[in-house]
């Protein structure tokens, strides 16, 4: 495990069957319930994925969500691709190629907050040139 900045880095095991996607969830759970958890999964060393380990990953990605967070995963191998395809929730993640990717995907998602005692037809909401219909 590794961290840059508010995101965690997490290698996932060789294997995400049964029992060892229980001993990962239990190693993942404390960063699930931090505050806005950001949590890039790197399975490059991934070589067998089950059912039981998409179901860990579906029940990381909900508690991550509980607590305004997300997970991303980065460097799938073919045949973990095709198995989060085959399941139909490959749309469900954000997938990356690299792990870095991934981290600097969670930094692109900066929105600009306007003053909140502006009233919303203020220019501070892109709407200064919008003519009223008068």
């Amino acid at each position: 495990m590794s961290s840059k900045g508010p995101v965690i880095v997490m290698e996932a095991p060789e294997k995400l069957s049964h029992s060892e996607a229980q001993a990962f969830l239990a190693e993942l759970q404390p960063l699930l319930e931090s505050d806005r958890p950001r949590i890039v999964l790197d399975c490059s060393q991934v070589q067998h994925m089950d059912s039981a380990g998409i179901e860990m990953l579906l029940n990381s990605m909900g508690e991550a969500m509980k607590h305004d967070g997300d997970i991303k995963l980065a460097s799938l191998s073919p045949a973990s691709a095709a198995i989060l395809e085959l399941m139909r929730v490959d749309r469900l993640f954000e997938i990356f190629a690299t792990a870095e990717e991934a981290t600097r995907s969670f930094q692109a998602v900066a929105v600009p907050e306007a003053a909140p005692s502006l009233p919303w037809y203020s220019s501070a909401y892109g709407l200064a040139d919008l003519k009223s219909a008068g």
